[in-house]
């Protein structure tokens, strides 16, 4: 892992947490921000540690990852660009509840915690950007537990074109997601069974809608993966 300095290459408009701050704003946090790139598999924080920063992604991506009760390790969500990391737990000054790992090369930009707070506090615009960014988290894990009441294939689905949206490249008539997830890890980040991802991913497969690949996956069919109902 290396240090880069901040400066002017602070990528402002990629993290929603700060791109309405003015100039003046982006100054006066500047001296406290900090990029640091990641290699491939490099453990960001761990479950349990302390969060005294605040980390944003800037290029690259992200699981975080919880330890079940038997001891396997579950992928809760890919991060990807803008997207905040361990954010609700350092605003609330508890432990993460889970590991933040790097799935490939990954570059963070960081903020120490008591130092975010101390320029909020006489900054109110600061304060503004940061609860707009933990607001629109909060809702995006409200939309996740109520999506836990739909049945299996239609969370699948959402699953999929998230990871379509955060990490999928376009390439002629259908879509790359350049991420493996084996049956288990699509079965915990969804709340099913292995079995049932099995089976739902081999029919989708024979329907053109979503394969496996070498690399990850390949959707075919975007919009039939958007037409499956939440119920039966």
């Amino acid at each position: 892992m290396s240090d880069e300095p901040s400066g002017p290459a602070i990528p402002w408009a990629a993290i929603p947490f700060f791109r309405g701050l003015r100039s003046t704003e982006r100054d006066a946090l500047r001296p406290i921000l900090r990029m640091k790139a990641y290699e491939e598999g490099e453990t960001v924080f761990r479950e349990g540690d302390p969060a005294l920063t605040f980390h944003f992604v800037v290029g690259g991506k992200i699981k975080i990852v919880k330890t079940a009760p038997d001891g396997r390790d579950v992928i809760l969500e890919v991060l990807g660009p803008g997207d905040p990391v361990g954010a609700v737990a350092a605003y609330e000054e508890r432990p993460f509840p889970a590991s933040a790992i790097t799935l490939e090369a990954t570059t963070l930009l960081s903020a120490p915690r008591d130092e975010l707070f101390a320029l909020m506090a006489v900054n109110p615009a600061l304060v503004r950007g940061l609860l707009l960014g933990l607001t629109s988290r909060l809702m995006e894990m409200t939309r996740k537990m109520a999506e836990r009441g739909s049945r299996v294939e239609y969370r699948m689905a959402r699953l999929f074109l998230a990871l379509a949206e955060r990490l999928g490249r376009e390439r002629g008539d259908h879509l790359e997601i350049p991420l493996v997830l084996s049956r288990q890890e699509i079965a915990d980040m969804v709340g099913t069974t292995q079995e049932t991802a099995i089976r739902v991913m081999s029919r989708w497969a024979k329907e053109n809608l979503v394969s496996t690949t070498d690399t990850g996956f390949r959707v075919a069919n975007r919009r039939g993966l958007e037409a499956i109902p939440p119920g039966d």
